[in-house]
């Protein structure tokens, strides 16, 4: 019995790719020149953008804040907060600077041996804006995120169209980039 001819084409190229990972595009540098003192304080989360996230995510993503508090050793510790209905979910982490300014190691405070992760400043005015990327390394995979983040809710003329660059440029596509939904949001200072 005979494979018909296109069937054998399609076979055979398949057994080609599976040895084949496509590689990531290169990560873009820290900003130059970064200033932690001037980065530091609170910032609204208006958009996220990563290789983990679909369009059925963006229902899940509320409002939230992150604020980055500078140390002495020039680590930053952050504090996130996110109201749901009337309760508010938080989370905390350190970042310990790179070698680089403007570029850190995450320590989530987890035991030893546990997902590697780097973040970096890549713009940031700091009065307004600031675009960040992540990247965790699992056994075997690299997950990425991309984070849009403001000083208040409005931003600078084309902040937003160097957010979708920088993910596009990371091979995302527009179903990977969520925003918070703000549809019957209001923020509860008792709350957060």
């Amino acid at each position: 019995m005979r494979l018909p001819c296109g069937l054998w084409l399609w076979l055979s190229l398949l057994k080609v790719l599976q040895g084949q990972t496509p590689s990531p595009p290169p990560l873009p540098p820290p900003m130059q020149s970064f200033q932690g003192n001037q980065f530091q304080g609170e910032w609204f989360v208006l958009g996220l953008a990563g290789n983990s996230f679909r369009p059925e995510h963006r229902a899940l993503l509320n409002p939230f804040t992150a604020t980055f508090e500078l140390s002495d050793n020039g680590r930053f510790e952050v504090w996130n907060a996110m109201t749901r209905g009337r309760h508010c979910d938080t989370w905390s982490y350190v970042l310990i600077p790179a070698a680089q300014p403007g570029q850190f190691t995450v320590d989530h405070g987890v035991e030893p041996g546990a997902d590697r992760e780097e973040t970096r400043v890549v713009n940031s005015d700091y009065t307004q804006f600031a675009l960040m990327l992540s990247q965790r390394h699992t056994s075997n995979l690299a997950i990425l995120r991309i984070s849009l983040l403001g000083r208040n809710w409005l931003l600078p003329p084309g902040t937003l169209d160097q957010f979708v660059c920088l993910s596009r440029a990371q091979g995302l596509s527009d179903d990977n980039i969520v925003f918070p939904d703000v549809t019957d949001w209001s923020p509860h200072a008792s709350v957060c």
